[in-house]
């Protein structure tokens, strides 16, 4: 399925939009990261929660639960979320 890669995390990948696969989102992620090693961290912690600053959306919804289903033609975009004042 196709990945949408926010600006921040593109040192990993060099590119707007990459191909993963995945079950699950905590699957997807753990492909993102066999194919660009330590994104994965950057996006979640060592509880194995998105971390504050990032967001996920599948099919334009926010996810927050990595055991969530995928199916193959699911639109998954990575957001990092902006914050400050």
């Amino acid at each position: 399925m196709k990945v949408l890669i926010p600006t921040p995390l593109r040192s990993y990948t060099r590119q707007r939009q990459v191909e993963a696969e995945g079950v699950t989102v905590g699957a997807l992620l753990a492909d993102l990261d066999r194919q660009y090693p330590g994104i994965r961290f950057r996006m979640v912690d060592e509880h194995d929660r998105m971390r504050r600053h990032m967001r996920l959306f599948v099919n334009g919804e926010q996810v927050f639960d990595l055991t969530r289903p995928l199916k193959a033609t699911d639109d998954i975009a990575i957001v990092q979320a902006l914050s400050g004042g």
